[in-house]
């Protein structure tokens, strides 16, 4: 897949953001300087603004030029960054990320199912459910020893066994004690896109997922 990025147009709508942006700030303070000397001018003779006053809306009017300004270079930044996203995110297509779910991954010969999971803490007992499109568990893997952190497993469909819609769920425990177990799964990345401004995967099973929330990349 080829992702083609497309620098003449970003260059150009931040261009255009830029000089809109100058224009509004160059306005603004044109029509206070406009207001100042007006009031000053108008102002009574044996009550005229003292120094404090004139300072703060100088001061006003400055913040503002500069909040402006802090706005054009911020628009600029994550034009940019938006960018740098798409061409990270490139690298990313035909790549296996893990991500939370509990769907198990078959492999192209339909002989070899795949999925993981993350321990908040070491389990001497972890026992993986295999179940069914109908929500029948049909199998079971056993692990033994396992330390916290993520952990991956594998199980073999038996003959005639359907691998539509399979998922699984992990039972963790350290003696009598339960271990909290989040269950995390592959999936291929097809496609990305960075719509909105946040860069988005388009997963083989799942979808459009935020890269946000991909935990590791294969």
């Amino acid at each position: 897949m080829t992702t083609a990025v497309n620098n003449t147009t970003a260059t150009s709508a931040t261009s255009s953001t830029t000089k809109t942006a100058s224009q509004q700030a160059s306005e603004a303070s044109d029509r206070f300087l406009k207001l100042l000397v007006t009031q000053m001018q108008n102002q009574d003779p044996l009550n005229p603004m003292d120094n404090a006053q004139v300072t703060s809306q100088m001061a006003q009017i400055n913040t503002v030029t500069g909040i402006d300004k802090l706005n054009t270079t911020m628009g600029a930044m994550n034009a940019g960054m938006a960018q740098m996203q798409m061409l990270q995110g490139a690298s990313l297509v035909g790549h296996q990320v893990l991500l939370d779910g509990n769907q198990l991954a078959i492999d192209s010969t339909g002989k070899v199912a795949t999925g993981a999971y993350s321990l908040e803490g070491a389990a001497s007992s972890v026992r993986i459910d295999i179940v069914n499109a109908a929500g029948v568990t049909i199998d079971s893997v056993n692990q033994t020893g396992v330390p916290s952190g993520q952990q991956g497993f594998q199980w073999t469909p038996p003959a005639g066994t359907s691998t539509s819609g399979l998922t699984f769920k992990v039972t963790a425990t350290s003696g009598n004690k339960a271990i909290n177990a989040s269950p995390l799964m592959t999936d291929t990345v097809d496609a990305i896109n960075t719509s909105s401004g946040t860069l988005t995967l388009e997963l083989r099973n799942s979808g459009s997922t935020a890269y946000s929330k991909v935990k590791a990349v294969a």
